[in-house]
C-alpha cells in the first residue's frame, strides 16, 4: 500500500483493528468504514427487539384479565348511548390537512429508507460478492438497516389508527441514532474525498444518505405526529393540565434546564395561547405577597421628620435574599467565562505541533463543559434577575395603587391622574428594571480584572494599554450618560405633558367633537409631541455616539496592546493574538451594559424621587371625623361643632392667597423639571371654605341643605365624609354612610354590578331598589336589562340614569346616614317625585338622610332645613320658620315662586276638565308599566349581532406578526430605499470587521516575514474605516427609526381624532392610552435601535459560519443539523413567546383603567368602605399581568440556553474535528482565528435569534398601533363642494323628516321616525320621561350619531351633506354635563383664542361671572383645576352659558343646562338666555317644568317617538301628557 496523507483508521477498510494505542483503537471503531457499519446494525437490531418487545406487551395487556382493570372498559362504560353530533368546534380539533402531511412525511421517509436499503443489498449480491473485503459486513448491515426501516414505517403506520400525539420513544431514539451516524459516515467520506482516496460506490452514496435522514432527524426532535394534536378529548386534557408541571411543582433538574416551561411552549406551538393556558404564577411570586412584604418593611420615619428613602430601603429590606442569589449567580458566571479564550493558545499549539490525541480530547472536555456552565450560570442569573425586577414591580404597583385610595384631595390634585399613572407605568417599571443591572457597576469592574490578569500571562505588561483605552471608553459614555439623561428626562416631561393632553381629549372628547374643537385640541397635542421628539432624537444621538465608542473600545485595545507589543518585541503568533481578540471580544458585553446600568441607575433614581414624595404625600386625617360604628348610641348622630374646614389647594399656579388648583398651565415652562417636582412635593396650601359650622343631625331625621350656586353645599357633605382639611372643630358621625355625588360615578361593567357594587344578591331587596329608584321602565327598555354593560364613565347612559343607577347603589348598600348631593339635577320632575315619594320616604325610611338640593318644592316634607352663604350656615330650622324670618331662604322660594306662576295659572285651565280630543294619543300611567303589568313597551325586534356588552373585547392580532407589519416599518419613512441603505452599510461594515482579522491572521502565520509598521498601519486604516462606516450606519439608523416613529404618531393621532363618537362609547380609554403612552414608546425608542442590530446581527452569524467552516470546513456537516435544530427551538419558542407578549399587553391595559376608575371614584369608594375590595380587585389584574410576564421571561431563557448548549455543541464538534483531522485539511494558520470567531459564535447565534425574536414581540407595538391608525372615519370636517354660507344659518327653521336613529348597528333604534318642523326663532321645551331620547335628538342634530333613516333640513340645507364642523361650528350648545379643561378661564372660556379681552369680559359680565373672576389676583389668567375641580358645577355650567354667548350662533341648544344650579341661578339662565338669544331658534332640554313655561311649543318625546308637540298652555287645556306632568309638579309639594 503507498503512502496515504490520512490517518490510518480512516484509510483501512478493515474489519479488525491492528495493534494501536486506545485513542488509536477509539478512531479506529467510530471512524473506520466497517466497524462503523457494525455500530450502526447494532442500532438496528437494537430498535427491532425493542419494537418486538413492545408490540408483545401491547398484545398482551389488550386481552382483559380476570380482576384487571380494563380503563377503555370503563371509559367506554361512561360514553353516551347516543353519539354528540359533531360540532364546528370538534371538526376543527380534527387533524388538519397540514397535519396528516406531516404524519404521510414521516412514513414516506421510513418507507423510502428501507426500500432504498432493499435496493443495494440487491446490488451488492449481483455485483460485489467478493471484490469488497468487508463483502459480508455490509450485506448485514443493509439488511439491518432494511429490515429496522421497514420496521420503524409499521410503527408510524399503526399511530394513525391509535391518533397518537408523538412518536414512541423508541422509535425515535432510532431515528437519531440514524441521523448521527448519517452525519459520521459523511463527514468520514468528506475526509477521505479530500484527500483524494475516497472509497467507492460506499462514500457518495453516505451523502446521499445524509439528506434522505434530514427529515427523520426533524420527526425525532419535534416528536409531533401531528395526528392527535387537537383531537384530544376534554377529560384527557383536563388530566394532563392537572399533571402539568409548573415553576412552584418541578423538580430540580427541571428547573435547572428551564423544562417546566415545555408544556407551555409545546401549547403555544399548537394552537393560539389563551389567558387561561398560561398557569398561575407560585403563591410566593404574587402580587400580595410582594406588597406584604414591602409594606412590612416601610421605614418608620423619625419623630417629626420624613423618612429618607423610604422606598429604596423598603425594598432592599424586603428583596435582600433574591438579591444577594442573582449577584451569587453573576459571580458562578464570571468564573467560568473565560474557560474558552484560554484554551485559544492551547489549541493553536496543539495543531502547529501536533500531539496525543488525548490531550486534545481533554482540551475538548474542558471545553464543553466550560461553555456549559457559562451557558447555565449566565441564563440563571438573567432569569433570577427578572424574577426580582418583577417582585419589585408587583409591590410598587400594589403601593402606588393603595396609596391613590388613602391621598388628600389636594394632594391628588397636585399630582393630578396622569402623573400617578406614569408612576404606575413608567416609574414602577425603571425602579423594577434597574434592580437586575444593578450588579453590572460592580460585575464590570471585576470582569475586566480578571481578563486583563488572564492577558498578562500571555502577552505581558503590554496589556496594560488596554486599561488606558477602557478608561477613556468609560470615561467618555459616563459623560455622555449624564448629558443624556438631562435629555431623557426633559423627554419624559414632554411625553407626561402629552399623555395628560391625550388623557383630557379623550375624557370630553364628545365635548370636544359637540363644539368642533378637535383641530385646537390636536394642535395642542402635536406641538407637545413636537418637543417631546426633539429631546428625544438629542438623547438618540447620543446614544449612537455611545455605541459608537463602545463598538470601537475592543478595536482600540486591540490596536493599542499589539502596538505595544510591536514596540516593545513581544513576537506575536496566531495563539497570541486570536486568544487576546477573544478576550476582547468578552470585554465587549461589560463594557456595554456598564454605562447603561449607570443611566439606568440614575433614571430609576429619578424614579425612586418621584415614588417618594408620592407615597410621603398628604393622605386623608382618619381622627377629622370621629366615627362611631354603633349607631344605635344617643339620638344625634351627625353633629360638626365649630368647625372650620379648608381645601388643601396646591397647584401649578399658587397665586399669593393660595388660590387656584391647577396643576400646570400651558404658558408656564416646564422646562425646569426641579421647580416641577419642587411644587408638587410643596406642603399644603390650605384655603378656607367653610367657617363656623354648627350642625346636628337626629337618628331618621330627613334634613335638605339649600343655598346659591358656589355657598358651599357640596364641601358640606364633603367635611362630614372627612375629605377636607379640618381645620378646627369637631365632626362626630354614628353610623355606615352612604354617598351620592354630584358627578355621577359608574364602573365599567353591568347595571347589576354597579348596583350590587360587591353585595350579595337578595332579589327581593333588589327589586325593590330598582322600583324606587325609577329604574324599571329603563331596564325594559334596554334590550338586555340590568345586564346591559356601562362604558366607561357610563358614556351609554343618560344623565338622569346615571344619577338614578348610583342612587340605587347606595340605597342597596342598606346604610345608616346617606348624604345625597342634588340627586334631582338630572332627573325630570315625575321621576324626583316618585323618588322622593317612594325611595327617600319609603325605601329609606326611618335612615338619616342630608340632602343638597335645589327643588325647593321638596323642602316642605324635610325635618329641618340648613340654608349655605359664603362658606357658612347662615339659616337653619323647619320650611315656615324659614319663611317667617325672612332673609336668604326667603330670596331662593321666591324665585321658585315666581317660576311657579304659569304652572299655577295652568291649573286652574286644567280643572274644567276638558274632553280629550282624538288626536293625542293617551299613554298608560307609570304605574301599570312595571314589569309583567299593563302595556309592554316595544322594543326593536332583536338584531342578531346584538350585544349586551358594549365595551368589546380588546382585539388582538394571533399568530405570526405579518411580514406586511416589518414591511410597514421599514418602508413607511423612506420606502425600500431605507432597507437597502441598512442593509448595504451592515454588510460592507461586516467586511471590513472580518478584514482586521484576516490581516491578523495572515500576518502571524509565520509563512511570511513580519514586518512590524506594515502590520500595525494596515490594521490601523482598516480599524479607522469600520469606525467611520459604524458612525455613518447607526445615523442612518437613528434618523430612519425617528422619522418612522413621528409618521406612525401622527397617523394613530389623526385617526383617533377623527374617529367617530361610536369608537370613544366602545372603547376604553387606557386602551386608546396605551397605544398611545407604551407603545408609541416602544416605536420611539426600541424599533429604531432593535432593527439595525438585528440586521447587523444576522450578517455577523452568516460571516463567522463561513469563516469557521471555511478553517475547518468539514463541520459544515455539523452545522447544518445543528442550524435547523436552533430554527425548530426559534419557531417552537416564538409562536409562544409572541402571544405572551400580546396577552402582556392585554392584561396590563385593565391595571390601568381600573386605576383611572379608583382615582375618580374614591370619595365614593371610601364612604362605602369599600377600599380592601378594590384593592383585592387591583391585586388580581396585577397577578393576571404578572403571570404572562413571568413565563415570558422563563420562555426567553429556555430558549437561551437551548440555543446556547447548541453553539456550544458546534463549538466542540469543530474543536473536535480540529485535533482529529490530518493536518492537510486545516489551514493551521486559520487555527486561532476560527476558534476565536466559534467562542463568539456560541453567543452570537443566541443574540442573533433573541434579538429577532425580541423584535418580533416588540414589532406587536407597530400591530397595536397601527390597529388604531385605519379606524372608520367619521364624515369629512369639511367638504369643499358644499360649504355653507359664511352666515348659514340666517333663520334657524329646523324641518325633521322620519328621523331614526340607533347608536350601533348592533343596537336597537332610540329614535323611530321622529317628524318636526320648527320655525327660525321658535323657543322649543323638550321634555320626556329619563331615556325617553331627548339627548338623542340633539345628539342627531349635531351628526354626533348619523341617522339611520330620515332627514333634517336646516334652512333648506340637508345637513347630512355638510362638512362636520361646518356643522357643529354654527350651533351653539350647553352641554348636560358642563366640562371645564385644565388651563385658565380665557382657554376655557375661548379655547379657538378667536375673541378679544374685551369681549370675553362683556361674556362674563352677562353670564354673571365677572365678579367672581374680577376677585381673583391672575382675572382672565386665574386657573382652572383638572376637570374645572376649583370651581362649582353651577359656576362651571355659567361658564358654559359664557362660551356660546361669546360665539352667539343662531340656533342654540340647551341640553339640561339648568340641572345642577337652583331655582335663582336658573331662572337668572333662563333671563340671560332670552336676553341674548332674542331672535334665535332656541332648543331646550329641561326636566324642570316651569323652564319651559315660557317656550312657543313643548315637544314630548317618549321611547324614541313624538308623542305631542305644541303650545304648552293649549297642551295644558287639553288633557295630555304634558299636562300630567305639568299637574305632577304643582302638586308634588303638597302630595309629598
Amino acid at each position: 500500500m503507498g503512502y496515504s496523507s490520512l490517518p490510518w483508521w480512516l484509510a483501512t477498510t478493515a474489519c479488525s483493528p491492528p495493534d494501536a494505542s486506545p485513542p488509536g483503537r477509539l478512531a479506529f471503531l467510530f471512524l473506520s468504514p466497517c466497524p462503523q457499519r457494525a455500530l450502526l446494525a447494532a442500532l438496528d437490531l437494537l430498535f427491532l427487539l425493542a419494537a418486538l418487545a413492545l408490540s408483545l406487551r401491547a398484545r398482551f395487556y389488550r386481552r382483559p384479565t380476570t380482576g384487571s382493570l380494563d380503563l377503555n372498559h370503563h371509559a367506554r362504560e361512561r360514553e353516551p348511548l347516543l353519539a354528540k353530533p359533531t360540532t364546528t368546534d370538534d371538526q376543527a380539533a380534527l387533524p388538519r390537512h397540514g397535519k396528516s402531511f406531516r404524519h404521510g412525511l414521516a412514513l414516506a421517509a421510513s418507507a423510502v429508507h428501507a426500500a432504498a436499503s432493499f435496493v443495494l443489498l440487491v446490488l451488492a449480491l449481483l455485483l460485489l460478492r467478493g471484490r469488497a473485503p468487508w463483502f459480508a459486513a455490509e450485506c448485514a448491515f443493509l439488511a439491518a438497516h432494511a429490515v429496522a426501516h421497514l420496521a420503524a414505517a409499521g410503527v408510524v403506520a399503526a399511530e394513525k389508527k391509535a391518533a397518537r400525539d408523538v412518536h414512541p420513544v423508541h422509535l425515535r431514539l432510532f431515528w437519531l441514532g440514524t441521523g448521527a451516524f448519517a452525519a459520521l459516515f459523511s463527514g468520514c467520506a468528506a475526509a477521505r474525498y479530500a484527500a483524494g482516496e475516497p472509497v467507492l460506490p460506499d462514500d457518495p452514496l453516505a451523502f446521499a444518505w445524509l439528506v434522505l435522514s434530514l427529515p427523520l432527524l426533524y420527526f425525532s426532535v419535534t416528536g409531533s405526529t401531528g395526528l392527535g394534536d387537537t383531537a384530544a378529548t376534554g377529560a384527557s386534557d383536563d388530566h394532563a393540565a392537572a399533571a402539568e408541571e409548573t415553576y412552584a411543582t418541578a423538580s430540580w433538574i427541571s428547573l435547572a434546564t428551564f423544562g417546566w416551561i415545555n408544556p407551555l411552549i409545546a401549547k403555544g406551538s399548537r394552537a393560539t395561547l389563551a389567558a387561561d393556558d398560561v398557569p398561575l404564577v407560585a403563591p410566593a411570586d404574587t402580587a400580595e405577597v410582594a406588597y406584604a412584604l414591602f409594606v412590612s418593611n416601610w421605614p418608620a420615619p423619625a419623630p417629626g421628620s420624613k423618612a429618607k428613602r423610604p422606598v429604596l430601603t423598603a425594598l432592599l429590606r424586603s428583596f435582600w435574599p433574591q438579591f444577594l442569589l442573582t449577584a451569587v449567580l453573576g459571580l458562578a458566571h464570571l468564573s467560568v467565562m473565560y474557560v474558552g479564550p484560554s484554551l485559544v493558545d492551547r489549541f493553536v499549539k496543539f495543531v502547529r505541533r501536533g500531539g496525543e490525541v488525548t490531550e486534545g480530547l481533554q482540551l475538548v472536555a474542558v471545553l464543553l463543559v466550560g461553555k456549559a456552565a457559562e451557558t447555565l450560570a449566565s441564563h440563571h442569573y438573567d432569569f433570577q434577575g427578572q424574577k426580582l425586577g418583577m417582585h419589585i414591580h408587583a409591590a410598587l404597583l400594589s403601593a402606588v395603587y393603595r396609596k391613590s385610595l388613602r391621598l388628600s384631595t389636594g394632594a391628588r390634585r397636585a399630582h393630578g391622574a396622569g402623573a400617578i399613572v406614569n408612576y404606575m407605568e413608567v416609574d414602577a417599571e425603571e425602579v423594577a428594571n434597574v434592580a437586575h443591572q444593578l450588579h453590572d457597576l460592580w460585575l464590570m469592574p471585576l470582569q475586566i480584572a480578571v481578563a486583563l490578569a488572564l492577558l498578562y500571562t500571555h502577552l505581558g505588561p503590554a496589556v496594560l494599554t488596554a486599561v488606558a483605552a477602557i478608561a477613556v471608553v468609560t470615561v467618555v459614555v459616563a459623560f455622555a450618560n449624564k448629558l443624556n439623561l438631562e435629555y431623557q428626562f426633559k423627554f419624559l416631561g414632554k411625553r407626561d405633558e402629552r399623555m395628560k393632553a391625550i388623557t383630557e381629549l379623550l375624557n370630553y372628547i364628545r365635548v370636544i367633537k359637540l363644539q368642533a374643537w378637535e383641530e385646537t385640541f390636536g394642535a395642542k397635542i402635536r406641538k407637545l409631541r413636537e418637543e417631546e421628539l426633539g429631546w428625544l432624537a438629542k438623547s438618540m444621538y447620543f446614544m449612537c455616539a455611545n455605541t459608537v465608542v463602545l463598538w470601537s473600545g475592543p478595536l482600540a485595545m486591540t490596536v493599542l496592546v499589539f502596538g505595544t507589543c510591536v514596540l516593545t518585541g513581544v513576537e506575536l503568533d496566531a495563539g497570541k493574538v486570536f486568544t487576546a481578540t477573544a478576550f476582547f471580544h468578552m470585554l465587549d458585553g461589560p463594557m456595554q451594559s456598564f454605562p447603561e446600568a449607570i443611566a439606568a441607575v440614575t433614571q430609576a433614581t429619578v424614579s425612586l424621587g418621584r415614588l417618594d414624595r408620592y407615597l410621603l404625600d398628604a393622605e386623608l386625617d382618619d381622627l377629622a371625623v370621629e366615627r362611631v360604628d354603633d349607631s344605635s348610641i344617643g339620638d344625634v348622630v351627625v353633629v360638626v361643632h365649630d368647625g372650620v374646614f379648608a381645601w388643601d389647594v396646591r397647584g401649578k399656579m399658587d397665586s399669593p392667597e393660595g388660590e387656584g388648583e391647577d396643576e400646570e398651565d400651558d404658558n408656564c415652562d416646564n422646562g425646569d423639571s426641579e421647580e416641577e417636582e419642587k411644587d408638587v412635593e410643596g406642603t399644603p396650601v390650605l384655603e378656607t371654605v367653610l367657617k363656623g359650622i354648627n350642625m346636628e343631625v337626629r337618628r331618621g331625621e330627613l334634613v335638605a341643605v339649600v343655598g346659591t350656586v358656589g355657598s358651599g353645599k357640596s364641601s358640606l357633605l364633603s367635611c362630614i365624609l372627612g375629605e377636607m382639611e379640618k381645620v378646627s372643630g369637631t365632626v362626630r358621625v354614628c353610623g355606615s354612610t352612604a354617598y351620592v355625588a354630584q358627578t355621577a360615578w359608574i364602573q365599567n361593567g353591568t347595571i347589576q354590578e354597579n348596583i350590587l357594587f360587591g353585595q350579595q344578591m337578595h332579589a327581593e331587596r333588589y327589586k325593590e331598589v330598582i322600583r324606587s329608584c325609577c329604574l324599571e321602565k329603563d331596564l325594559e327598555m334596554m334590550e338586555f336589562g340590568d345586564q346591559t354593560e356601562i362604558g366607561e364613565r357610563g358614556i351609554n347612559l343618560s344623565g338622569g340614569q346615571k344619577q338614578r343607577i348610583q342612587l340605587a347603589r347606595a340605597v342597596y348598600q342598606n346604610c345608616d346616614i346617606y348624604l345625597l348631593d342634588d340627586i334631582f339635577s338630572a332627573v325630570d320632575a315625575h321621576t324626583g317625585s316618585i323618588i322622593f315619594k317612594e325611595c327617600l320616604r319609603g325605601t329609606l325610611k326611618g335612615k338619616t338622610i342630608i340632602l343638597v338640593t335645589h327643588q325647593v318644592d321638596f323642602l316642605h316634607n324635610v325635618n329641618n332645613i340648613f340654608v349655605m352663604r359664603d362658606g357658612m350656615i347662615a339659616q337653619s330650622g323647619k320650611y315656615d320658620e324659614l319663611l317667617e324670618a325672612g332673609s336668604d331662604f326667603a330670596t331662593l322660594v321666591a324665585a321658585h315662586d315666581s317660576s311657579m306662576e304659569l304652572v299655577e295659572q295652568s291649573q286652574q285651565v286644567e280643572r274644567t276638565e276638558h274632553p280629550q280630543p282624538a288626536a293625542i294619543v293617551k299613554i298608560p300611567s307609570r304605574r301599570s308599566r312595571s314589569i309583567g303589568k299593563g302595556e309592554k313597551v316595544v322594543v326593536a325586534p332583536h338584531i342578531d349581532a346584538a350585544t349586551s356588552k358594549i365595551i368589546q373585547e380588546e382585539e388582538r392580532e394571533s399568530g405570526q406578526v405579518s411580514w406586511r407589519v416589518y414591511k410597514l416599518y421599514l418602508t413607511e419613512a423612506w420606502g425600500w430605499w431605507g432597507v437597502v441603505f441598512m442593509l448595504a452599510f451592515a454588510v460592507v461594515w461586516q467586511c471590513s470587521d472580518m478584514a482586521s482579522d484576516y490581516w491578523l491572521s495572515y500576518q502571524t502565520s509565520g509563512g511570511i516575514p513580519f514586518n512590524p509598521s506594515l502590520f500595525i498601519g494596515v490594521y490601523v486604516a482598516i480599524a479607522g474605516f469600520s469606525m467611520v462606516l459604524e458612525v455613518i450606519k447607526t445615523l442612518i439608523e437613528t434618523i430612519l427609526g425617528l422619522q418612522t416613529a413621528q409618521i406612525f404618531f401622527k397617523k394613530m393621532f389623526d385617526s383617533i381624532l377623527h374617529a367617530p363618537m361610536s369608537f370613544f362609547d366602545t372603547t376604553p380609554s387606557g386602551r386608546i392610552l396605551s397605544r398611545a403612552s407604551s407603545d408609541q414608546t416602544t416605536i420611539d425608542v426600541v424599533l429604531a435601535f432593535f432593527v439595525g442590530l438585528t440586521i447587523s446581527m444576522y450578517v455577523s452569524v452568516l460571516s463567522n459560519i463561513i469563516v469557521t467552516c471555511q478553517v475547518a470546513w468539514p463541520s459544515v456537516i455539523a452545522v447544518i443539523p445543528l442550524l435547523l435544530l436552533n430554527i425548530w427551538y426559534r419557531n417552537r419558542y416564538l409562536a409562544t413567546s409572541r402571544e405572551l407578549t400580546r396577552l402582556e399587553g392585554v392584561t396590563s391595559a385593565p391595571v390601568i383603567d381600573h386605576f383611572s376608575e379608583t382615582v375618580l371614584g374614591a370619595t365614593t369608594i371610601r364612604c362605602f368602605k369599600k377600599e380592601e375590595e378594590f384593592f383585592q380587585e387591583n391585586l388580581d389584574r396585577i397577578n393576571s399581568s404578572l403571570r404572562m410576564n413571568f413565563h415570558n421571561y422563563a420562555a426567553n431563557e429556555w430558549l437561551g440556553f437551548r440555543l446556547e448548549l447548541i453553539g456550544t455543541l458546534l463549538l466542540s464538534i469543530t474543536a473536535f474535528l480540529m485535533i482529529t483531522l490530518p493536518s492537510n485539511f486545516i489551514k493551521k494558520e486559520f487555527v486561532g482565528m476560527s476558534l476565536s470567531y466559534g467562542l463568539s459564535l456560541n453567543s452570537l447565534v443566541y443574540f442573533a435569534i433573541s434579538t429577532s425574536c425580541m423584535l418580533e414581540n416588540e414589532m406587536v407595538a407597530v400591530e397595536r398601533v397601527n390597529q388604531f391608525s385605519t379606524l372608520p372615519s367619521e364624515v369629512a370636517w369639511e367638504i369643499e363642494d358644499n360649504l355653507p354660507s359664511p352666515n348659514w344659518p340666517t333663520h334657524g327653521d329646523i324641518d325633521i323628516k322620519d328621523l331614526k336613529v340607533r347608536y350601533r348597528p348592533n343596537t336597537p333604534l332610540i329614535l323611530k321616525g321622529i317628524n318636526l318642523s320648527i320655525s327660525g326663532g321658535e323657543k322649543i321645551g323638550v321634555v320626556g320621561r329619563t331615556g325617553s331620547g331627548k339627548s338623542t335628538l340633539i345628539q342627531a342634530l349635531f351628526r354626533l350619531v348619523e341617522p339611520a333613516e330620515g332627514k333634517m333640513i336646516i334652512d333648506g340645507i340637508d345637513i347630512c351633506t355638510l362638512g362636520l364642523h361646518d356643522l357643529r361650528s354654527r350651533f351653539g350648545i350647553i352641554p348636560q354635563e358642563p366640562v371645564l379643561f385644565e388651563g385658565t378661564i380665557r382657554n376655557n372660556i375661548d379655547p379657538i383664542g378667536q375673541y378679544s379681552d374685551a369681549e370675553i369680559w362683556q361674556a362674563l359680565e352677562r353670564c354673571q361671572l365677572k365678579e367672581v373672576v374680577v376677585s381673583k389676583p391672575e382675572k382672565l389668567d386665574a386657573p382652572v383645576a383638572d376637570s374645572g375641580e376649583n370651581w362649582s358645577v353651577g359656576q362651571r355650567q355659567l361658564l358654559c352659558l359664557g362660551r356660546v354667548i361669546l360665539k352667539h350662533t343662531q340656533i342654540l341648544f340647551m341640553d339640561e343646562a339648568t340641572a345642577s344650579v337652583d331655582s335663582q341661578t336658573d331662572a337668572t339662565i333662563q333671563k340671560i338666555t332670552r336676553q341674548e338669544f332674542s331672535s334665535c331658534t332656541i332648543i331646550s332640554i329641561a326636566h324642570r317644568i316651569p323652564t319651559v313655561m315660557d317656550c312657543d311649543r313643548v315637544l314630548v318625546l317618549d321611547a324614541g317617538l313624538v308623542k305631542e308637540f305644541d303650545a304648552p298652555s293649549r297642551l295644558i287645556e287639553q288633557h295630555s301628557l304634558f299636562g300630567e306632568m305639568v299637574q305632577e309638579y304643582a302638586n308634588r309639594s303638597s302630595g309629598l
